[in-house]
């Protein structure tokens, strides 16, 4: 997990949670959904047309409350490589001192490779690579679930742009009523688990265990540290 070192964060660095979102698919229902009523819950036609699928990428400033996205085709390097550059092109990230990405194990953003060629095109990047099988602890993953209930359910779309229209339009809405996330799992919790674990568990399954469990503090520090001045 490159770029975890223990360092408080500062004024001028940035934590940027950003990950996929993909085959959202558009589902034109065969008829018309109906306005719940009263005593009657919303009804949608089971049977429907497919229109396509596409990604969303989406970048999500953790200490600032500011979301990123972009519509592509499919995932891959190049689409994320263009989100990267879509935030790291405008302020205040280009001149940042430091801009902390913290991203799952995707073959687009995986290991030394990807963390080097992030580098070569922005020096102030700090990849922090998520632990496998920990995606929960990636933000963005929390505004993507509040993308799925609010925008995408019940998925009754006519075409791919009606879904980027809906999509979009919450993401610009989102911008000016939300506030950062803060984890109702905090740092203390986990260190709580870690010391039960210490205590209770065999030597063998204890030092992989605890492992685990600093690499999770270390991104929960990341993703919800107060600014040092």
């Amino acid at each position: 997990m490159e770029g975890s070192g223990r360092e408080n964060l500062w004024e001028r660095d940035y934590v940027i949670s950003a990950d996929e979102k993909t085959s959202i698919q558009a589902a034109k229902r065969k008829h018309h959904s109906l306005a719940p009523q009263p005593e009657q819950v919303t009804r949608i036609e089971h049977a429907y047309i497919r229109k396509g699928t596409w990604t969303y990428l989406g970048a999500w400033d953790t200490r600032r409350a500011k979301i990123f996205g972009r519509p592509e085709e499919k995932n891959g390097i190049g689409p994320f490589d263009r989100l990267v550059g879509q935030v790291m092109g405008q302020e205040p990230y280009a001149k940042a001192k430091r801009v902390f990405w913290v991203m799952d194990n995707c073959s687009c953003h995986l290991g030394k490779k990807s963390t080097e060629r992030l580098q070569k095109k922005w020096p102030n990047i700090v990849a922090v690579h998520l632990p496998i099988h920990a995606s929960w602890l990636n933000q963005i993953e929390i505004y993507f679930s509040i993308v799925t209930r609010k925008v995408l359910t019940p998925n009754d779309l006519s075409s791919l742009n009606q879904a980027k229209d809906r999509i979009f339009g919450f993401q610009d809405r989102y911008q000016g009523v939300d506030k950062p996330f803060k984890w109702t799992f905090t740092r203390a919790d986990l260190y709580q688990m870690y010391a039960k674990l210490k205590h209770n568990e065999e030597a063998g399954k204890k030092r992989i265990s605890c492992c685990l469990l600093l690499k999770y503090a270390t991104l929960i520090m990341f993703q919800s540290t107060k600014v040092h001045e």
